[in-house]
């Protein structure tokens, strides 16, 4: 059925995108309202002197089948690339060498990032109670897992998903599957070996864990997938389209928003009983303030950590190891002053000119925001440094390029369960509203596509 009046969408990353398109798709008019010159969002393509330079995700995990149902439906199938296999190799620096991160049983009992002691509290999960308060990832790790595998395993996987600090972050908001372990079946090691059927049956629906999904990108970069959905959407998009703000009416159990916006420097409105809300939290606290003061607190509370992102070319002789993964993430224990590194062009193929190496270095996030108020020449010798030391990197890199993010990925802090609720309260209210970005239903860009096809189906279910 073609709906008439448009379904609007604010702001054009690949949450927003993957609502357009499933509604597009469905027989719905869309039109999406996106304040930058270009779609992505953060998920953003650079191409300098043969360099490949990913400004967001440098890659995403096959987790939901609606990846291959949006790739082949917008023709980038034959675009689409899988990493490498040694991608599945990651390593964790302790006492200043890297570590293999143990992938088995087997390589786990004979791993050093864990001592004989540590192992044994590890396999005492199984023997722990439950929690009965909110706990953040880190009460819920040391007390099920133990302080080292907190320190030396979640410690610098939180870095490296959420530039956060596991002492802040919910469990129950930032993992809400391993915290439905526990809740579910009384632990972490029951849950896996209990819930291997449910696992099948999801894998059976194209769903995949995060742990067997397979690593992916495109040829020419991740900004493949929002440009080709935004080439789908045609003229349903307008770029460069800044909203002020959206005033709602009531219109018998719904509302009729009005949004006002400036296209080019000229002032437009435009009306629709839809709206959905897909950019940072703290952009849509500023549009809401004047009907939902309440809210606008709420979401302008949600902490952004600055990250900033050191990309650098090195002539492959001046590395003096082999790049024989993903890259190395750096628990805090170990005192460093970057967050950890992927071994870019060991990933994908066509990343670096020929003779060349790409390695993208992350710094700052919640651990170190400071680090980010660096310069540009102070933040490349202090990541040199750093690749030095741990990488036995001689000379200095060919290419430099930073990036950097004064706000960069929400924090599902303690008490985000009550942001959440907040949420959904805010829709009920406002029938007909939306709330669809990464502050909600998780970060990756797999959880983004899941929440916006979930909204999709919403609005098409209602109308």
């Amino acid at each position: 059925m073609v709906h008439k009046e448009p379904v609007i969408i604010i702001g054009a990353g690949i949450s927003g995108l993957t609502v357009a398109y499933f509604l597009k798709k469905n027989g719905c008019n869309v039109t999406v309202l996106e304040e930058d010159s270009e779609v992505g969002g953060t998920m953003k393509t650079e191409f300098i002197d043969g360099y490949l330079i990913e400004t967001g995700p440098n890659s995403a995990l096959e987790t939901t089948p609606l990846f291959k149902e949006i790739i082949q439906g917008v023709g980038i199938e034959n675009e689409m690339v899988y990493a490498n296999e040694t991608s599945n190799k990651r390593y964790i620096l302790k006492d200043g060498t890297l570590h293999a991160m143990p992938m088995s049983p087997p390589a786990f009992l004979k791993s050093k990032l864990l001592s004989a002691k540590g192992k044994l509290r590890v396999a005492g999960e199984f023997f722990q109670g439950k929690a009965y308060s909110e706990e953040s990832i880190a009460q819920f790790v040391e007390r099920r897992l133990g302080k080292e595998f907190l320190d030396y395993f979640i410690n610098p996987f939180v870095a490296g998903v959420f530039a956060g600090n596991p002492e802040k972050l919910s469990v129950r908001s930032a993992f809400p599957k391993l915290y439905a372990l526990e809740e579910k079946y009384g632990g972490i090691f029951k849950g896996v070996i209990r819930g291997r059927r449910e696992r099948k049956q999801r894998a059976k629906s194209g769903e995949q864990s995060k742990e067997s999904a397979k690593m992916f990108s495109f040829k020419n970069g991740m900004q493949t997938l929002p440009k080709a959905i935004a080439q789908f959407l045609g003229d349903d998009i307008f770029l460069n389209a800044k909203v002020e703000h959206v005033i709602p009416i009531r219109d018998g159990n719904k509302c009729m928003f009005t949004v006002s916006y400036t296209h080019d420097g000229v002032s437009e409105k435009i009306e629709s009983h839809n709206v959905v809300f897909s950019i940072p939290a703290y952009h849509l606290s500023e549009i809401i303030r004047q009907i939902d003061p309440e809210m606008s607190k709420t979401l302008s509370s949600i902490y952004y950590p600055p990250v900033a992102e050191v990309f650098f070319g090195f002539k492959k002789e001046q590395i003096k190891r082999e790049l024989d993964g993903f890259g190395y993430l750096i628990p805090e224990k170990e005192k460093r002053n970057i967050l950890g590194t992927i071994w870019s062009s060991s990933l994908f193929s066509n990343r670096s000119p020929n003779d060349f190496v790409a390695l993208t270095t992350f710094v700052g996030g919640a651990r170190q925001p400071e680090i980010c108020n660096l310069d540009d020449e102070q933040l490349s010798n202090t990541v040199l440094d750093e690749l030095k030391s741990i990488m036995n990197v001689e000379g200095k890199p060919a290419f430099t390029k930073i990036n950097r993010w004064q706000k960069a990925i929400p924090q599902y802090e303690l008490g985000y369960h009550k942001t959440e609720q907040a949420f959904e309260k805010f829709e009920q209210n406002f029938r007909g509203a939306f709330l669809c970005a990464n502050f909600r239903g998780g970060i990756s860009v797999g959880d983004c596509v899941i929440s916006g096809e979930r909204v999709a189906r919403s609005i098409l279910e209602q109308t």
